[in-house]
């Protein structure tokens, strides 16, 4: 497995802003500086002169702050909100506050790729999706693709990271520009529209799509769509974003400049505390139609005997609140048991359970394939590979 080298890449990325420094002038001109929303561009304050180690210089007044649409490069070393955040997150102090500043600055608000944190999130995004995909992966081989994708969207999916910002006390502006503090997330408001009828969650499957006029299914997803297994569609930015997708953007454009600054070692721990830490009940994710016949078929694919239902125990059969007990088997061998007040009932959570009990397999010791990009790293050990969903 090569390592990927992204220095002359993120020498570009973590070019400097060159944009004019900050100086502490009176209170009376920087009352604006710890507001959260932008003035009107129309103010009649007058730049402030100010003598320098250097000699006499013109600085930043109040009116050329309302003119960018973005802080400055150097309103980070004197953001207390900004400061906070870093030692919140524990970040490395190889990564600057500079650079933790640009993170803040949405696409939607600040236009140039040298200001705002799109090319951060853009990496942030590929790194979270192949650390968590692997970690899924590795530890549950068995699970079907459709489950893969629930997952996903479960650990680094839009709503995930966005409630992610908001434990991280991220406090987002009304409105960008160059007076609001750094440490403030910026972003461009989407305008207000009516909001239509959500429609119902949508389960990942086979269906028949319009655009195409082909039958798009599960494996096309995972060539043809996103992490998540959607779609993928462009979306407008210079017209504005939600709340939810501008915390999602930073907190990948965080990941992002941890990797760049501190290096690879720094950003899987990163990611191991505040993502993999997490509790996600995978079981929870299945959702059959037909578990008695994807059974039948598990069975045959993998060379077992058919399944059998028999009735376990049962009690107050004719009574108002009966309860069975059914088991399937095959040959000897119990795959999975459930409770039903009905047999029919009972018999189709025995085999739900039976499919669980196949898809959840967990070895007990795995590796990741990432791990062999460290130094010294041991032999790879080859993992187990399903061969694949159940075809009904």
């Amino acid at each position: 497995m090569k390592r990927s080298r992204l220095l002359k890449w993120s020498g570009g990325v973590l070019s400097p802003r060159m944009r004019p420094d900050v100086v502490q002038f009176s209170f009376h001109y920087l009352r604006r500086c710890q507001a959260t929303a932008a003035a009107p561009s129309d103010s009649t304050d007058v730049a402030v002169e100010a003598s320098t180690p250097t000699g006499q210089g013109k600085y930043m007044s109040e009116k050329s702050l309302l003119r960018l649409p973005s802080p400055p490069h150097s309103a980070a070393k004197t953001s207390a909100k900004l400061a906070a955040l870093h030692a919140r997150l524990a970040l490395p102090s190889r990564l600057p506050l500079q650079t933790l500043a640009r993170t803040l600055v949405d696409p939607s608000a600040d236009h140039s790729l040298r200001f705002n944190n799109k090319a951060f999130q853009v990496l942030g995004n590929d790194l979270l999706g192949y650390y968590t995909s692997e970690y899924i992966i590795s530890q549950y081989p068995r699970l079907p693709l459709a489950v893969v994708f629930a997952a996903m969207y479960a650990y680094v999916g839009p709503a995930a990271l966005s409630s992610m910002a908001k434990e991280w006390g991220v406090e987002a502006a009304a409105a960008p520009g160059g007076e609001v503090d750094p440490g403030l997330l910026q972003f461009g408001r989407i305008p207000p529209q009516p909001q239509p009828n959500e429609p119902a969650a949508e389960v990942i499957g086979t269906k028949y799509d319009p655009d195409t006029g082909f039958r798009s299914g599960v494996s096309q997803r995972s060539m043809l769509a996103d992490e998540f297994g959607e779609k993928k569609k462009p979306i407008r930015e210079e017209q504005g974003v939600t709340l939810e997708r501008a915390r999602m953007n930073f907190v990948r454009a965080v990941m992002g400049t941890v990797y760049l600054h501190a290096g690879r070692a720094a950003a899987k721990k990163f990611y191991r505390d505040h993502f993999m830490s997490r509790q996600l009940d995978v079981s929870a994710l299945f959702q059959f139609g037909q578990p008695t016949l994807d059974l039948s078929r598990l069975c045959a694919r993998e060379g077992l005997q058919a399944p059998v239902a028999r009735i376990e125990s049962e009690t107050g059969r004719k009574t108002r609140t009966p309860v069975f007990v059914v088991g399937i088997y095959s040959g000897h061998d119990k795959l999975g048991e459930g409770a039903g007040a009905s047999l029919d009932e009972a018999r189709t959570r025995a085999a739900v359970a039976a499919l669980k009990g196949w898809y959840l397999y967990s070895p007990t010791k795995f590796r990741l394939p990432s791990e062999m990009e460290e130094p010294k790293a041991k032999k790879w050990t080859p993992i187990l590979v399903d061969p694949g969903d159940i075809v009904v």
